[in-house]
């Protein structure tokens, strides 16, 4: 399939590249990627599993990603002062995002689908799951967090080690190569190779600089989500490494115990990252929560 162009999208009315694979007829899977991730970041061995178990999977740019709309007309986004509790340099929030994905199923003709969601896009599938309800059949989340501070933790020596992104191609994809060997799986094989592919493409969509960083403000604005994660009847499925640097184990053991009869699945040796030799599983796994 190829990648169509969904306009005037969500109460924000923006544009949200998108790329639909499998039977149209068949359920409906909505995959949200993490923060600065763009739609070709979902494998495409994985999106092909997924099809291969009767399923239509829908990916797409968030906001400030790939070829959707991006905000690049905000103020610069503050990090430390967010952090501190000083918003006034937060564009929007992880409940715009939600709207967003919403909107984007409206768009499509959907009133509901399953929603999968890694990293960041975890905490917009768990954001749409509270405030869109009747819109999520149900609910994955992967490598992510409840947005309580003391769980999901990142590693912040592993990840300042790696430094800013280069401002030219090559160096780009050198970079993305060592930030994802070093916050990866290690109890995986890394193909550098694919890793350099995808950065590739990714580097020739979109290499808006400040985008992540709007996305990350986003985060920290939009609170702890355990007291509401806790009212959710939705069927769902936590999916997390023993490994992440990124977002401690604690992050998904905390959203499976906040939502009621969510089921849990660890991963020794995985990372922030997700490894080849468990898109089988991963597909399993969401097509019976399906």
């Amino acid at each position: 399939m190829t990648e169509e162009k969904a306009c005037g999208v969500g109460p924000s009315t923006i544009d949200v590249v998108y790329e639909r694979l499998g039977d149209p007829d068949d359920p409906p899977v909505l995959l949200i990627m993490g923060g600065g991730a763009q739609l070709i970041n979902w494998p495409d061995g994985f999106c092909a599993a997924l099809v291969e178990r009767g399923l239509h999977v829908i990916r797409f740019d968030n906001r400030d990603a790939g070829l959707s709309t991006h905000f690049s007309d905000a103020p610069a986004p503050d990090f430390q002062a967010a952090m501190a509790g000083d918003f006034s340099t937060v564009p929007y929030t992880l409940s715009d995002m939600a709207a967003d994905a919403v909107g984007l199923l409206d768009a499509l003709g959907y009133d509901s689908a399953h929603i999968v969601g890694a990293s960041q896009g975890g905490m917009i599938g768990q954001t749409m799951a509270i405030e869109h309800p009747r819109w999520v059949r149900s609910l994955t989340s992967i490598m992510s967090t409840t947005g309580n501070p003391e769980v999901g933790r990142t590693n912040m020596a592993a990840f300042r080690s790696q430094g800013e992104p280069p401002r030219d191609r090559a160096g780009f994809v050198d970079w993305r190569v060592r930030v994802l060997r070093a916050l990866g799986s290690p109890g995986y094989a890394f193909d550098a190779e694919a890793v350099a592919e995808v950065a590739g493409r990714c580097w020739d969509r979109d290499h808006d600089q400040t985008a992540m960083l709007r996305q990350a403000v986003a985060v920290v604005a939009s609170g702890d989500r355990t007291a509401r994660l806790r009212e959710l009847r939705v069927p769902a499925l936590v999916m997390h490494g023993t490994d992440d640097p990124v977002l401690d184990i604690s992050g998904g053991r905390a959203t499976a115990a906040a939502i009621a009869g969510a089921k849990l699945l660890t991963f020794e040796g995985m990372g922030h990252s997700l490894p080849r030799e468990l898109w089988e599983t991963f597909a399993d796994n969401i097509a019976e929560l399906v």
